[in-house]
């Protein structure tokens, strides 16, 4: 009797456990398939622009023309601990119709990857990558050869750039962040040859399969500068609840060409006038030797409907 009774004993308090142990294991099996996503922040904000003219027998003249435009911004911020990886992608592209001609307006795709680790309070170490191309092919309309309507100087990967760099950053804050890449290889692809031309001494441009084209040679589809410097300055900050101001500075040096230093600054600005209509104002400058000698410049002034969501958190 009491041998049934210990064995009653041991197999209740087996039972018992048993019964214990498998919900925790299931609680915990569940907490591990549940993707934990309270460590990301993330903003969007798109825009669509429309301007339109007609004219009728005006005596002030004019040409019929209408005009779309899209612009996007968003990004994305991981921070858990130490440990941040902030993600920023910048979207253009506009087209102006004008007498049944379509010609480019704005255009532009830039996607910047950074990985960092904290070591003070307000400083990291860092990795990154940087992307930058078109989105359509674009063309020179003045300058060409007798009976050649345009003439194609750019496109998609046409030029392409890709910038892999690593340093130390400052980061203040969540907006604002200055990084210092003492090693930043970069390369720069041209994936079509119809992109190469040259200008003769008589200031025309005419298509050249033997030019270099934004610093890679004829035959080739990559440059790659190994030896680096690149500093990066971006801001991306609410001023008010109804204006967005998202700036960028970047500098890239060659270890080997010092006399010919890149820059590029990148400006979009928003504001609300309402729930649903903005406007935009876009600004990109840039000087790299490769491209033109001259600083390049690009600007878009626009009014057109919004759409705005945001998660960051206010601190």
């Amino acid at each position: 009797m009491k041998s049934f009774l210990l064995i009653a004993i041991f197999w209740f308090t087996y039972l018992t456990a048993q019964a214990q142990e498998t919900p925790t294991k299931n609680f915990e099996d569940t907490l591990k398939i549940k993707r934990d996503t309270t460590y990301w922040q993330k903003s969007f904000s798109g825009g669509v622009n429309f301007n339109q003219a007609s004219f009728s027998n005006w005596v002030g003249g004019g040409v019929n023309s209408t005009a779309l435009g899209l612009v996007v911004s968003s990004r994305a911020l991981y921070e858990k601990g130490k440990t941040s990886w902030d993600n920023i992608g910048d979207f253009q592209l506009g087209y102006i119709k004008q007498r049944g001609t379509s010609r480019k307006a704005a255009d532009q795709l830039f996607i910047n990857s950074v990985f960092g680790h904290k070591v003070a309070p307000k400083w990291d170490i860092f990795m990154s990558g940087t992307f930058n191309t078109f989105f359509a092919p674009g063309y020179q309309y003045d300058k060409l050869p007798v009976n050649t309507g345009r003439q194609r100087i750019s496109g998609f990967l046409a030029p392409a750039q890709l910038t892999l760099a690593w340093g130390a950053a400052y980061r203040p804050n969540d907006w604002f962040s200055l990084r210092v890449s003492p090693f930043a290889p970069r390369l720069t692809f041209v994936t079509d040859d119809a992109v190469r031309v040259s200008k003769g001494a008589d200031g025309i441009t005419r298509p050249d399969l033997t030019a270099k084209a934004f610093g890679v040679e004829a035959g080739k589809t990559v440059r790659t500068e190994w030896l680096a410097l690149q500093l990066q300055a971006a801001l991306n900050k609410n001023v008010t609840d109804n204006i967005n101001i998202n700036a960028r500075y970047q500098m890239f040096a060659n270890y080997q060409t010092l006399d010919a230093i890149d820059h590029r600054i990148d400006l979009i600005a928003t504001a609300k006038i309402n729930k649903y209509l903005s406007t935009t104002l876009g600004i990109i400058a840039l000087f790299d030797k490769d491209f033109s000698k001259d600083w390049q410049f690009q600007q878009t002034l626009a009014i057109g409907l919004l759409y705005n969501t945001t998660t960051f958190r206010k601190k």
